[in-house]
């Protein structure tokens, strides 16, 4: 099942996008792209979230397309968004 959402931003996309690749890096994922749009993968509870981003303007759309059936679309919506801001 995948998710879809927006995360608003302020500043510039380069900013916003260090802070998702040091994320995702920090939990031993990969993360590649550049300023409009690429993929992530990182391990969360021993299962994998895979996705993509896109920059639109000042908006972070992220998809995410593999996740563990335990953890809700809100809850990484929610966990991105407190991360990135």
């Amino acid at each position: 099942m995948a998710c879809e959402f927006k995360i608003p931003f302020s500043g510039n996309a380069d900013e916003i996008l260090k802070k998702a690749k040091d994320l995702v890096e920090s939990q031993g994922g990969s993360f590649q792209g550049d300023t409009f749009a690429g993929e992530f993968s990182v391990a969360v509870f021993g299962n994998r979230v895979t996705g993509a981003y896109a920059v639109e303007g000042n908006i972070l759309q992220m998809e995410i397309t593999e996740k563990p059936m335990m953890v809700p679309c809100s809850m990484i919506e929610s966990f991105l968004a407190g991360k990135l801001k």
